[in-house]
């Protein structure tokens, strides 16, 4: 297996069946071009099986952390460490990055993906509520 980041559109249409729905092109293009996004694809026999995404995020009193957006492996390639090495891939990238820490946020019963972020050395933090505004999407 071969992670590599992808920098071009091509490479991300590819791998759109790792997504939640088809590639928009404008997306795809903001996205690429804002230093603080990172998108990993993780490739065997240059097939895309599985990728991650992260947005570096920077607070006054802070500083910058990485935001764990997505991880997502093609059915066929789960429990083979594709998501494992995603992750550790990315904290990794942080790591270069100068950001001290990384989070991400999921469901409680997503037992894969809690497995996934606890086996790569992620703690879980006190009680933790999401909540979202949703506005009209526009690229």
């Amino acid at each position: 297996m071969e992670i590599r980041r992808a920098g071009e559109i091509r490479e991300v249409v590819g791998a759109e069946h790792l997504f939640d729905g088809p590639a928009r092109v404008g997306a795809v293009e903001r996205f690429l071009h804002e230093p603080g996004h990172h998108l990993l694809i993780a490739y065997v026999a240059e097939r895309p099986v599985g990728m991650i995404t992260g947005v570096e995020t920077t607070h006054p009193d802070k500083g910058t952390e990485m935001f764990l957006y997505e991880l997502s492996v093609d059915p066929a390639y789960r429990r083979r460490g594709v998501g494992g090495s995603l992750v550790r891939a990315l904290a990794g990238l942080a790591r270069d990055r100068g950001c001290h820490g990384m989070w991400v946020g999921t469901e409680r019963d997503n037992t894969a993906a809690l497995a996934t972020y606890r086996g790569t050395g992620a703690t879980d933090e006190e009680d933790f509520v999401a909540l979202t505004w949703s506005f009209r999407n526009h690229d």
